[in-house]
């Protein structure tokens, strides 16, 4: 049995707070990771400071890669083709062309969800899968990295996730929730942002958890700044990983 609930989209009448203050190091790989050349990502020229940064003495070892498993590899391999169309949107920060839509499926750990939540919201179940349909429009990212301010507002996107449970054997929870993101950003690095829950379904026995932690979320903004983190990953490591395989990238 499921339970339905609407919420409002908007949450600019809450309050957001501020970031945490990252360690100095942290900060000025973002920076530089961020810093342009030529009009062009640091991440797209073959040799930069971010790169010399991360070696530097000092800086102490890096940790390990984590190990995926086949299912998230195989996850991640199915993301590739839409990370370049991202990426290279975002390296071109060209307006004209396609806009994105991918169908897009990750599997979220128990310890990466614990972490984000901060200990602000309760997560009493395993991994959870999630898929969606992500819809993007192209001139709003080429915005974010030409502007030196700009706003990206997503059109609500619905979310559905499988939630493992405590007990392996029992069949897990699935849950469907629409959400309606918004990205601030600062000469091309995201400052800001809000996720925006909207309209939920979920079986009536933790209907209550997601109604309690995603009205929590719309309230203090808990994910905003993990949202942040992620934006800004993207934009430097993770399209730094297909830097050769943009389209813009390739010779004439």
């Amino acid at each position: 049995m499921a339970t339905h609930w609407t919420r409002p989209l908007s949450t600019d009448d809450t309050p957001r707070p501020h970031q945490a203050d990252t360690s100095q190091r942290e900060t000025h790989e973002t920076e530089c990771a961020l810093a342009q050349h030529n009009d062009r990502p640091a991440w797209l020229e073959p040799h930069n400071l971010c790169r010399r940064a991360r070696r530097s003495p000092g800086s102490g070892v890096q940790p390990p890669t984590r190990e995926l498993t086949p299912e998230e590899k195989a996850e991640k391999e199915a993301r590739k083709a839409c990370k370049i169309e991202i990426c290279d949107i975002l390296a071109t920060k060209e307006p004209s062309g396609d806009d994105i839509s991918c169908d897009i499926v990750k599997t979220w750990r128990k310890e990466d969800i614990t972490k984000m939540l901060g200990g602000k919201i309760d997560w009493p179940w395993g991994k959870a899968v999630c898929q969606s349909k992500l819809e993007l429009k192209r001139m709003p990212l080429a915005k974010a990295m030409r502007e030196t301010d700009y706003e990206i507002v997503m059109a609500s996107q619905t979310v559905r996730c499988t939630l493992a449970r405590q007990d392996d054997d029992a069949e897990p929870y699935t849950v469907e929730v629409a959400m309606a993101p918004k990205v601030t950003f600062k000469d091309g690095k995201a400052v800001e942002a809000t996720i925006g829950w909207g309209e939920a379904s979920a079986p009536l026995l933790i209907y209550p958890l997601i109604y309690a932690g995603t009205g929590l979320d719309n309230s203090t903004n808990v994910l905003g700044p993990e949202v942040v983190k992620m934006v800004n990953e993207f934009t430097t490591k993770k399209c730094a990983e297909v830097k050769d395989e943009l389209p813009s990238s390739q010779p004439d």
